[in-house]
């Protein structure tokens, strides 16, 4: 079967099925359309073509969507500009860049410290990169503000590379590359990871489709300040560095349709298309540029393809029948591979050898010269157009598929090879024969005096070279990647904007999302402050009791509000405006995470403090986007991350998929997430105040972190805060919110959320049923008390001469008698995180299993967390210590019926879900 009858659903296939009636007639129009384009230009026959597929589209005339074009440059050679810089300098310091990159890499190749790294990644995207470092990407100083450019992870030696000829990085530190501890201050991140070189990267980008995602949030959210009038951001722009294997993350192409909806000019894709994956081919049996261009064309995009260097430019000129263009489009992306991993004379008989007519066309060349003919990403003028064409494109997004080869320049062990991805190191020969590519003035004695010494290359400060690239940065506005991670000053809310949650609901009853929603209302009223917070909502947000900041603070939309809203007699009317405050995303938890790490990068990136408030139901968060949230972590954003509707049998009714037991659990396993887990709004207003003041204070800490708060939908008469309140206890972790009345044998019991009023309910029963006397605690983070603990573990095993700091939880706890039964609407792994730091015998109920939809008294009832589960468990723990009768255990059990689902009390109806 011929290639061409394969790829159907690739190619453009503008004719097939219709017979040609008049082949004369068809020759003249097509002559008198080559004319056009002779006499004309390219430009103007474009806008003659669309003239008449609107007429046919007036007439009737069905002419089919075009969703790919044939397998050439989209940039005519007439519409090229000039080059503006000295492509002969760039060249010789690209090639510098390139042996130190690869060096870099070898050397940290040593046996004795085979630390690994990527080769090949960073010698195919070079000329991509330095186009836009010599002539695009503007730096933070630059009076319009700085670009936001998301570099590869793997391709990092090169921006390591072009950091040491900058003076920023030094060889030792070169030599440090993925030795960050052993290293010391010179050690260097294996990825562009801002969290471990805060001063340097920007965006971490080696999780695979995390990048491009988060490139289309912090595009839109760049237009979100401009719109609210807090920055102007006009001048910066998104660039995004992909590669075309990425592009299978379903996060890669899952946000497209919002670039192109919200009409981001400010933001250019870049996808190096070497087709290949980390090992193999991307669509070997296919052409992914024609797929991607269908996909990003039919997004809305605009699309530009960078496929073949200037070399190919005579040769095009000469295929007047469209034979080359023909063999261009039918080659698969497989044999694409192939050829740059064979020579010249492979590539004269496997691809022009195709047909007689391109055997022709090349047959006074030589296979050097065939082997010399480049691929667009090397090209340096190619490239340059199109970066041009991307920043003059005004109403949409762009995409640049640029061809390239993966390990451009190493040699034929590298370029094009599956494996180039695992190969770390260069042989004797690959070195000298990279050298000579590259012309690069090392001696033979230098390479063979040690395999893995190959010394870097730095031709001096005052070389040409140098002063032409530190003279286009300065231009530029200083050095790219660059972080300014300095605390910006923001002037926090007085205590006037908690006093809200201190009063309680007095008679009414509400869950702690609205209490939380009612503080958030009072926070962005504050004058100063109110307007830096950013509230985040993939969807329903009238589930969360947000409606009601429809009126007043509005849904972004950059395009406004032009339809009549079905709801507008309503007082919560859905409210569009380009000056909106809220981000709402849609059903997209993974956009809204994206959202989340730009608003909350915004002190580093633009140099102004946002506060993000992601709200979303609980299951939805760390569960679904994890990875997501370590990338936001890596990137030193900040902000609140609220997991409404908490808990497992909380969210009646709604059944397995809602049901959160354990997202507790999953926060803490990162090490920025802070996680509370608070009972009433008079708490919540202590943690959301610490968590502003930690986040976006000027106290000496890291400020690095995001604050994960679980509330619930179970609505229940909120508490006054009491005078004597312990508000040390509320943001540590532990405080006592109700001592026993009566006198007996003692017990704690330590609950969570939803948990306290079961725990209050047992007190009750315990003193008045059973001689007990019970205090009550409310735990607001288990997490925290547990790290405390770990921390002082680790503390006294570092300093066995010192007197061991005692954790927080066992500081609070001191003096309180009896054991403990601790519970929580979640997993009991999450109570029992603690059990270790207290020396009371201890015992922890939770809902372990999976969910399911069922009223909540009767789903605590089987899963054994409410009010007469804990009397039952502190009732047997009593009677091991022989503090109750040994047969009150079996009397509570059968006097409660807990066997019976039917027979649980504990939780009420009602509450949004």
């Amino acid at each position: 079967m011929a290639p061409s009858e394969t790829n159907d659903h690739i190619l453009s296939a503008l004719t097939r099925g219709l017979a040609d009636q008049d082949h004369e007639e068809t020759a003249e129009w097509i002559e008198a359309f080559d004319d056009l384009v002779q006499t004309q230009g390219s430009e103007r026959a474009q806008y003659i073509i669309r003239r008449l597929l609107q007429r046919a589209g007036a007439k009737s005339v069905q002419v089919p969507t075009v969703t790919t074009t044939d397998y050439v440059n989209t940039i005519p050679v007439d519409q090229e500009p000039d080059f503006p810089g000295d492509e002969e300098i760039e060249r010789r310091y690209r090639a510098f860049l390139r042996w130190n990159a690869a060096v870099m890499v070898h050397r940290a190749q040593r046996p004795e410290i085979g630390v690994g790294g990527h080769i090949s990644s960073y010698a195919g995207v070079a000329t991509l990169y330095e186009i836009g470092l010599n002539h695009f990407f503007r730096g933070q100083d630059h009076p319009g503000g700085g670009d936001q450019v998301f570099f590869q992870g793997h391709s990092s030696p090169g921006n390591y590379a072009r950091a040491y000829l900058e003076g920023r990085l030094t060889e030792d530190q070169l030599d440090g590359f993925r030795q960050e501890k052993t290293k010391g201050k010179d050690g260097l991140p294996s990825y562009p990871h801002p969290r471990c070189k805060e001063d340097f990267w920007q965006f971490p980008t080696v999780s695979m489709g995390i990048g491009p995602l988060n490139a289309i949030h912090q595009a839109q959210f760049n237009k979100y300040l401009d719109n609210r009038g807090i920055k102007d951001t006009s001048q910066q722009h998104v660039w995004a560095f992909l590669g075309d294997g990425e592009m299978d993350e379903p996060e890669s192409r899952g946000a497209l349709q919002l670039a192109a909806n919200d009409k981001l000019d400010n933001l250019t894709f870049v996808v190096n298309c070497n087709l290949q994956r980390l090992d193999g081919p991307v669509r070997g049996n296919g052409k992914i540029i024609q797929e991607l261009e269908a996909f990003f064309r039919g997004a809305g995009w605009h699309v530009i393809k960078v496929l073949w260097g200037r070399e190919w430019d005579e040769l095009l000129e000469k295929d007047k029948n469209g034979e080359l263009v023909r063999v261009m489009n039918e080659t698969l992306d497989g044999d694409y591979q192939t050829y740059k991993a064979e020579s010249g004379a492979f590539v004269r008989e496997h691809f022009f050898g195709r047909s007689p007519e391109t055997k022709e066309l090349v047959a006074d060349m030589t296979d050097d010269e065939i082997w010399s003919l480049k691929r667009g990403a090397h090209d340096y003028r190619k490239v340059y157009a199109a970066y041009k064409a991307a920043m003059e494109t005004k109403g949409r997004p762009t995409v640049i598929l640029a061809q390239g080869i993966k390990g451009y320049g190493l040699g034929t062990h590298f370029e094009g090879r599956n494996a180039t991805h695992q190969m770390k190191k260069l042989t004797l020969d690959d070195l000298k024969v990279f050298r000579d590519r590259l012309r690069i003035p090392i001696t033979d004695e230098q390479l063979d005096s040690d395999l893995y010494g190959a010394p870097y290359y730095h031709p001096g400060a005052d070389s040409p070279e140098i002063k032409y690239m530190m003279e286009r940065r300065k231009e530029l506005g200083g050095f790219v990647p660059y972080r300014d991670g300095s605390q910006r000053e923001l002037i926090l809310p007085d205590d006037k904007a908690y006093s809200s949650a201190k009063k309680g609901s007095g008679k009414q009853m509400a869950a702690t999302t609205m209490a939380f929603v009612r503080l958030l209302k009072d926070l962005m009223r504050d004058k100063e402050f109110g307007k830096h917070i950013v509230p985040i909502i993939p969807d329903e947000a009238r589930t969360f009791g947000m409606d009601s900041f429809f009126p007043t603070s509005k849904i972004y939309n950059p395009n406004g509000q032009n339809y009549l809203s079905v709801d507008r007699e309503l007082m919560l009317a859905y409210k569009e405006s380009a000056q909106g405050q809220l981000l709402h995303v849609g059903i997209n938890e993974a956009g809204a995470t994206a959202a989340f790490t730009a608003v909350g990068s915004s002190y580093s990136t633009h140099g102004v403090p946002m506060i993000p408030v992601y709200i979303f139901y609980s299951m939805f968060g760390f569960q679904r986007t994890g990875d997501a949230f370590w990338a936001a972590a890596d990137q030193l954003s900040r902000g609140f991350i609220i997991g409404a509707t908490a808990g497992r049998t909380t969210l009646t009714g709604e059944g397995l998929q809602h049901m959160d037991g354990h997202s507790p659990l999953l926060s803490a396993t990162n090490p920025a997430v802070i996680h509370y887990d608070a009972a009433y709004g008079y708490e919540l207003g202590h943690i959301v105040k610490r968590g502003i003041e930690h986040m976006y204070g000027t106290g000496d800490e890291d400020h690095n972190v995001m604050y994960y708060l679980t509330v619930y939908n179970e609505p229940i008469v909120q508490p006054a805060e009491p005078e004597d309140v312990d508000v040390a206890g509320i943001v540590g972790g532990i405080h006592r919110v109700k001592t026993a009345e009566n006198s007996g044998p003692k017990a704690q019991l330590l609950a969570s959320g939803v948990g306290v009023p079961w725990a209050l309910e047992a007190q009750e029963i315990l003193a008045e049923e059973w001689g007990v006397a019970a205090d009550v605690w409310s735990v607001t983070s288990w997490n925290e008390l547990r790290r405390d603990g770990m921390a002082a573990e680790k503390d006294a095993m570092l300093n066995p001469g010192d007197e061991p700091r005692v954790p927080f939880v066992a500081q609070q706890l001191k003096g309180a008698e009896g054991p403990i039964v601790a519970a929580s609407d979640f997993a009991s792994d999450v109570p029992d995180q603690i059990r270790q730091y207290v020396p009371n015998d201890f015992a922890s109920l939770g809902a372990d299993g999976f969910g399911f939809s069922d009223t909540r008294a009767g789903a605590r009832r089987f899963f054994h967390i409410d009010s007469h589960s804990i009397v039952v468990r502190a009732l047997e723990m009593l009677a091991q210590r022989g503090e109750v009768d040994k047969d009150a255990p079996a009397k509570a059990i059968e006097k409660y019926d807990l066997l019976d689902v039917n027979a649980g009390t504990s939780g009420n109806s009602g509450g949004d879900a």
